[in-house]
């Protein structure tokens, strides 16, 4: 999942929130693997246990949490937890795309917007291979420029069609 799933306003966070209004973990757990289900539901009965105390008790057991769930979640992606980002972060343009694709139900618009940035990205990287193939032979570094313009573009062309192949 996108690294957004660390900040306050992320759908960990959010789906969190919602596990303890409802009294209910079973919102948060789908972002947990099953090997850490028992300590998130540990968290989560503690958690429900020290919010009747106080305001100020409810707000740090709910903090601690928050700071569980995103742990369990980063270890379940292989991912070291590097704490809770503040809400309001810029991912970028994607993070929002996708987000706003999905509550629409409609992906134009991300798709016309990666189709577009990838195909600049891909043309860009092309141009700079093909200025720099006709070098002369008694530059070596200009021919070894082209070398690595060149290799470093098979290479990312090829590394994203493994990607996207792979799923």
């Amino acid at each position: 999942m996108a690294p957004h799933c660390d900040t306050m306003d992320g759908p960990l966070v959010k789906a969190a929130e919602i596990a303890l209004d409802m009294e209910n973990v079973n919102y948060v757990l789908p972002y947990i693997s099953p090997e850490d289900e028992g300590e998130l539901k540990d968290a989560f009965e503690r958690t429900m246990a020290v919010r009747e105390l106080s305001g100020d008790a409810a707000e740090l057991a709910d903090y601690w949490f928050f700071e569980t769930a995103v742990r369990l979640h980063r270890k379940g992606e292989g991912k070291p937890y590097t704490g809770l980002k503040p809400a309001g972060l810029d991912w970028g343009p994607i993070v929002s795309m996708a987000d706003r694709a999905i509550k629409t139900e409609n992906i134009d618009e991300l798709m016309r917007f990666l189709l577009d940035f990838i195909e600049e990205d891909v043309k860009s990287r092309f141009d700079d291979v093909i200025s720099k193939k006709d070098y002369d032979i008694n530059e070596v570094e200009d021919a070894r420029d082209y070398v690595n313009s060149m290799l470093e573009f098979v290479i990312y062309t090829q590394s994203i069609y493994k990607y996207v192949e792979k799923g």
